[in-house]
């Protein structure tokens, strides 16, 4: 799985007090609360936040482990679903120690089309996640997987760019297949609050406007020194954003 560090509860204590109306979810922290499905409910209800989706992964390009790996997110995804879920967001897709085949992709997009299959058995959106350290990270990589499977996308836009991409294009190119997005900014390196980078986030509402995009638009961001500060920031640019 997984797990961010810390206090789920302090976590939607923090985005809830930031200003911001749901939360998206690691399938680890998620997880944790299996056997305390009342508890999850209770936060939930008392921060008055919508759990917007679930993010979970797997290698999927390894044959031997993917019916261990599908059986990882059905069992999230069920939980996901039984707590309100709208999205599951998959991430992963492994770098061979040699370098990526041409066959990985293939294999990424079969595997992708078996957890869309188990996403909407649960009701859920399942839509995939381009992210450093995968196999999908430059533009050329995501132009290769895209037309491999039937799952929809949800571009990072920070992670577009920190793999080589043009984050305005990449929602333009694929505006159609965006079912939901994760905004976050992006300078120098390093992964910011939004407005503290160089990202045109208003030309990429407007694509995904003209495209009929009316969905979950999720604020991310990897780290902050205090966190809560961060998501603060990134509030306080949407809400001149909206204006």
């Amino acid at each position: 799985y997984y797990l961010a560090n810390g206090s789920t509860e302090e976590a939607l204590k923090d985005i809830s007090e930031a200003g911001f109306e749901g939360f998206e979810i690691f399938d680890g922290n998620l997880m944790q609360y299996k056997n305390n499905k009342e508890e999850f409910k209770a936060l939930i209800s008392k921060y008055e936040l919508t759990l917007i989706g679930v993010y979970t992964g797997g290698n999927f390009i390894y044959p031997d482990i993917l019916e261990e790996e599908l059986a990882k997110i059905e069992e999230v995804a069920e939980l996901a679903a039984e707590f309100g879920a709208r999205h599951l967001v998959i991430g992963g897709g492994a770098v061979r120690s040699k370098g990526i085949l041409e066959s990985d992709y293939e294999d990424l997009g079969k595997a992708l089309n078996k957890v869309k299959a188990i996403a909407e058995n649960h009701k859920l959106i399942p839509t995939y996640h381009p992210h450093l350290g995968t196999n999908i990270e430059s533009p050329d990589q995501l132009d290769k997987l895209m037309p491999l499977t039937e799952i929809g996308l949800c571009p990072d836009t920070a992670h577009i760019e920190a793999g080589g991409g043009d984050p305005v294009e990449v929602v333009r190119k694929y505006a159609d297949r965006i079912k939901y997005i994760h905004f976050k900014d992006y300078e120098n390196g390093e992964f910011l609050p939004l407005g503290k980078g160089h990202q045109k986030f208003d030309e990429m509402v407007r694509i995904l406007n003209e495209a009929g995009y009316d969905d979950w638009i999720t604020v991310e961001l990897d780290s902050y020194e205090v966190p809560k500060q961060g998501a603060e920031i990134s509030r306080r640019f949407l809400s001149s954003f909206e204006k």
